[in-house]
């Protein structure tokens, strides 16, 4: 089992959050499926993953997302992911 809290910042405040669970063994192969499961239920589009948003995730269990991650105009400043358990 794994949680990731999910949290889309703007100007340094919470706009919208939810806690993503599963009862299966956490990959880093299913981590896209993952993220976006997770933009699903925050209703947002999903960020384009790249190696170095794995490697963060992997070595500092968060991960961030910026507005130039994303293909649309997003209207917040950060979307992070955090290995909560």
């Amino acid at each position: 089992m794994f949680r990731i809290w999910a949290k889309v910042l703007k100007e340094g405040h919470i706009i919208k959050q939810t806690t993503y669970e599963s009862e299966e063994k956490f990959t880093y192969a299913d981590f896209f499926r993952y993220l976006a499961e997770i933009c699903d239920r925050l209703d947002i589009p999903t960020p384009v993953l790249l190696k170095p948003h794995l490697f963060n995730y992997a070595k500092f269990r968060h991960v961030v997302f910026r507005p130039a991650d994303f293909m649309e105009t997003v209207p917040f400043d950060r979307l992070v992911l955090e290995n909560i358990g």
